[in-house]
C-alpha cells in the first residue's frame, strides 16, 4: 500500500460498533455482571468455575487436559489450580497412567462448591441468552465455539515506523 493510502486510511473515524474486538469486550463485560449478581460475592469466580466444571468432568485430568479443556493458560491454570488446592477444593496426585505426571481431583469441598454454583451458572447464562431471540441463541452460541476453538493465528510483524 501507498503511504498516502495509510494516511487516508488514518483519517476515516473508527466505528466501535463494527469492530469485533471492542464488541467482543463489551459483550465479556456484560455477562461478567450478569455472572457476578447470580454467583454472589462469596461463590466462584468464572475460571474458578470452569476449572472445577473441567476437572469434575474428567478421569484424572492433568494440567495438560485442563488447559485445553478450559482454554486457560498454563500458567494461570496452574495458579488457579494452587489457589484452589489451598481452599481444599482440590487436590494433586501422582498419575496412574503416567507415574512422572500428577492428576487433580475433587475434593468433597470442591464438589460441594461446583454443584452449590451449578444453578447459579445456569441462571446467568440464561440470563445472557435472554437478551438474544429464541432462534438467534443457538447459532449465538455455535459461533461463540467457532471463535474460542479457532486456532491460534500468527502476529504479523509490525511496521517500523
Amino acid at each position: 500500500m501507498a503511504k498516502s493510502e495509510n494516511k487516508k486510511d488514518s483519517k476515516v473515524p473508527f466505528d466501535l460498533t463494527e469492530s469485533p474486538s471492542h464488541l467482543l469486550h463489551r459483550v465479556l463485560q456484560r455477562a461478567s455482571g450478569i455472572y457476578a449478581e447470580e454467583m454472589g460475592a462469596d461463590l466462584l469466580t468464572q475460571r474458578q468455575y470452569a476449572l472445577l466444571a473441567a476437572v469434575g468432568s474428567t478421569n484424572q485430568p492433568s494440567q495438560t487436559d485442563l488447559v485445553n479443556l478450559t482454554g486457560i493458560d498454563r500458567s494461570t491454570l496452574a495458579d488457579l489450580a494452587a489457589r484452589l488446592i489451598d481452599k481444599g477444593m482440590l487436590e494433586r496426585s501422582r498419575s496412574d497412567r503416567d507415574g512422572r505426571a500428577k492428576t487433580i481431583r475433587l475434593t468433597p469441598a470442591g464438589q460441594a462448591a461446583l454443584e452449590a454454583a451449578r444453578p447459579r451458572v445456569r441462571a446467568a447464562d440464561k440470563r445472557i441468552l435472554a437478551l438474544l431471540s429464541k432462534p438467534k441463541r443457538e447459532a449465538f452460541v455455535k459461533l461463540l465455539n467457532k471463535v474460542a476453538d479457532a486456532p491460534a493465528s500468527k502476529a504479523k510483524p509490525r511496521k517500523k515506523v
